[in-house]
């Protein structure tokens, strides 16, 4: 399969150190251990008092405030077990005592700076409050390597006191369209020419995915150009995603040049539609060069089914199993090829989704894309696919 020949291509980029600020969505290359125990001290988790509930087993339900524990503030001492300390959410709790009563099972008595516990109140031990280490404890990783970097695990490193992190280098990447058809948008544009949009939704389908560094070019159906062009960006790039170009035509001169320039093929065409020119090298440094047919329906297709998954390898990162999903509705797919069908997930009255197909009218009707879902893999066979067939199914990032 072309995955498995992509994948036996495949080098982990190299590690790098980045900011804590700077870590969003990239691949932790460390393992992050607490740097003491989490919670660091018996915690506090609702504002109210804090008794010895040895006193409140007693019977004891009026209690004198004698002083106030805040979040931030050294631990103060219960003198006097039958009285309590008013505390707030996340202070340390105060020594002497065990249990924290929230303020909404007291009333506060403030002509005599006291409390007294209504009917309902509970004074078991260590009632809300969080003990020392009951989240982590040093020398057990909170977080390790392979996991990608959202909001919570940013968080956790912080919470160990780590400024910075060990990271894979994210990718540089360059995707290229070619053909002198194409017309940038914005620009004037004559009959016989199109509209350049495969780039831009290239760019977009990885930006949405988290890769910061991600350039565009456009390259003429010419020799010299695409050789200086190409030239340059496998000396400063790692991935080379190429829209166009690679087919059998007399104007199709990417591979000629690629090899020109010592970029190994590893495969052209695969048994699959749409898609089936696809092309895959490797060039002298290790980039990642990727052939996507120029009709945008493979272009996206291609994309999101064998260069992203590519991507997270080398990033090291764990890929994301695809949702098994039933079709909502028959699809029928005459040749014996791999199809890949775009949909649009539906649910039931019970939440189940399904997977409404929605076939375009060829790989150029890039239309037919908006407003789906993402698209399902359907094995090679003649047969129509039934209602309620179980397919792969592939999202578009949102």
């Amino acid at each position: 399969m072309a995955l498995e020949a992509i994948d036996a291509r495949l080098e982990p980029l190299p590690a790098a150190v980045c900011p804590l600020e700077q870590c969003i969505g990239q691949t932790l290359r460390q393992d992050v251990y607490a740097e003491r125990d989490n919670p660091p001290f018996d915690r506090v988790c609702m504002d109210g008092i804090a008794i010895d509930s040895a006193m409140f087993d007693r019977g004891v339900r009026r209690y004198v405030i004698e002083a106030i524990q805040p979040a931030g503030a050294p631990a103060v001492t219960l003198s006097d077990p039958a009285n309590a300390v008013e505390v707030m959410t996340g202070a340390i709790l105060p020594r002497g005592t065990d249990c924290v009563v929230p303020l909404e099972e007291y009333e506060y008595e403030s002509s005599a700076g006291a409390v007294s516990l209504k009917p309902e109140a509970r004074g078991n031990r260590y009632r809300n409050v969080q003990r020392r280490g009951e989240d982590s404890q040093p020398g057990v990783p909170m977080l390790k390597a392979g996991v990608r970097l959202g909001g919570p695990e940013i968080g956790v490193a912080a919470s160990a006191g780590l400024a910075a992190l060990l990271v894979t280098r994210q990718p540089r990447v360059v995707v290229i369209s070619t053909g002198d058809e194409l017309i940038e948008p914005g620009q004037p544009i004559a009959e016989h020419q199109v509209r350049r949009s495969n780039a831009y939704a290239v760019v977009a389908e990885l930006h949405a995915r988290g890769l910061e560094h991600v350039a565009n070019d456009h390259i003429a159906d010419n020799e010299a150009a695409l050789q200086e062009h190409l030239t340059q960006h496998l000396a400063e790039r790692d991935v080379v995603v190429v829209s166009g170009g690679i087919s059998k035509g007399k104007f199709d001169l990417v591979p000629k040049v690629l090899e020109g320039l010592g970029v190994d093929e590893v495969f052209h065409q695969v048994a699959q539609r749409p898609g089936m020119p696809m092309w895959f090298g490797v060039g002298g440094g290790g980039q990642l060069v990727f052939g996507l047919p120029g009709n945008p329906v493979s272009t996206l297709i291609c994309l999101v089914r064998y260069v992203v998954p590519a991507i997270a390898a080398v990033m090291a990162s764990p890929r994301t199993p695809q949702q098994p999903i039933p079709l909502a509705a028959p699809a029928k797919f005459h040749p014996k090829l791999t199809c890949f069908l775009p949909v649009s997930v539906q649910h039931d009255v019970r939440g189940a989704p399904a997977a409404l197909p929605r076939p375009p009218n060829g790989s150029g009707d890039f239309l037919a894309l908006a407003g789906t879902d993402g698209f399902i893999e359907l094995p090679p066979q003649s047969e129509p696919f039934r209602e309620g067939f179980v397919a792969s199914l592939y999202r578009w990032s949102r």
